[in-house]
C-alpha cells in the first residue's frame, strides 16, 4: 500500500529513513490525474533507484487566471491505487497552504530558456513551475528526479535551474509515451470530445511530416507555414506555435546549432495540446 505523506516533516522523515538503509531515492513530480506516461516515469525511477516518491500537487502558481486550475482533475485515491500497482513507495500530496505558507515570499525564475515558445504565450507559467519544482527537489532530496519530454521546454529549464542552484538531484528526461494513434498522453486529453480525438491524433503526424521535410532540405519557414496551415485546415483553432528550434536554446536554429527540435502548441476546441519530436 502506498504511504500518503501530507507534510514536509513527514516527507523528510520518510526520506531520512530510506537514507538510513542506504537506499537510493527517485522522485517523480506530478499534478495528478495520472496516466501511463506518469507510470512510465515511476517505473523508470524504480528501475534505477531503490525507492520512488511521487508528488501530487496541482500548483496554483503555474496557472494564469484564465486557465484551468479549478477544473484540473483531482483524484488522489485513484492515483494512489495506480501508483501502488507499479510499486511506488510513497506519495507526497500536500495542500496548497503547506506548499505555500502565508509567509512564503520566494520565487524562482530563469532569464533565458523561459523566454521563447511557452514563455511568449504563458508569461507567468514557468516562474510557477520553477518555484514549485525547486521547493519539491529540496524537500524530497532525491538522488534522481524524472520528467517527461512532452513538456520539453520545462525539462530544459529544470535542468538549467538545478545546475544554476547546485541542487544535487540528477534531472532525468524520459521519452514521450503515446497512444497507438501517436497522440502524446496528457491529463488534459480528457477534455477532448469524441469528435476532436481523431483530429488531435493528426498533430503528431504533422510533426513527423515536418521532420521529413526538414531532413530533405526544405526551408524552415516554408515547413512551418505549411504545418500551421494544415492544423488550421483540419480544425485546430488558435495556434501558439509550430516551429523548428535549436534543441538546447529553443531559439531559431543557427549555423552553430547541433540538434533540432520540432515543437507545437495549439488549441483544439477548449483543449491546448502540446507535442514535440526530434527533427534530426
Amino acid at each position: 500500500m502506498v504511504q500518503i505523506l501530507k507534510s514536509p516533516e513527514d516527507l523528510r522523515a520518510y526520506s531520512k529513513s530510506l537514507r538510513a538503509q542506504n537506499k537510493t531515492l527517485g522522485f517523480v513530480p506530478t499534478m495528478g490525474a495520472l496516466h501511463e506516461g506518469h507510470l512510465t516515469l515511476a517505473r523508470t525511477a524504480l528501475a534505477e533507484c531503490d525507492a520512488c516518491i511521487v508528488s501530487i500537487f496541482v500548483n496554483p502558481k503555474q496557472f494564469a487566471p484564465h486557465e484551468d486550475f479549478d477544473r484540473y482533475p483531482r483524484q488522489l485515491d485513484k492515483d494512489a491505487d495506480l501508483l501502488s500497482t507499479v510499486g511506488v513507495n510513497a506519495v507526497f500530496a500536500p495542500e496548497v497552504d503547506v506548499m505555500y505558507p502565508k509567509d512564503f515570499q520566494t520565487t524562482v525564475s530563469l532569464s533565458e530558456v523561459t523566454k521563447p515558445l511557452e514563455g511568449e504565450f504563458r508569461p507567468t507559467h514557468f516562474t510557477g513551475v520553477s518555484t514549485v519544482v525547486a521547493r519539491l527537489l529540496l524537500l524530497v532530496g532525491a538522488d534522481k528526479a524524472y520528467f517527461g519530454e512532452k513538456d520539453y521546454q520545462q525539462l530544459q529549464l529544470i535542468k538549467q535551474m538545478a545546475k544554476d542552484l547546485a541542487i544535487p538531484t540528477e534531472i532525468i528526461g524520459v521519452g514521450i509515451v503515446r497512444e497507438k494513434s501517436g497522440l502524446a498522453l496528457s491529463s488534459r486529453n480528457a477534455y477532448l470530445t469524441t469528435e476532436e480525438r481523431p483530429i488531435a491524433d493528426q498533430l503528431n503526424v504533422i510533426l513527423k511530416t515536418m521532420a521529413s521535410e526538414f531532413k530533405s532540405g526544405a526551408a524552415i519557414s516554408d515547413i512551418e507555414r505549411r504545418a500551421a496551415q494544415k492544423l488550421s485546415d483540419i480544425g485546430f483553432g488558435k495556434i501558439d506555435y509550430i516551429t523548428i528550434r535549436d534543441a538546447e536554446t529553443l531559439l531559431p536554429p543557427t549555423e552553430e546549432t547541433k540538434s533540432h527540435r520540432i515543437l507545437a502548441a495549439a488549441f483544439l476546441g477548449k483543449t491546448r495540446l502540446i507535442d514535440n519530436i526530434s527533427a534530426d
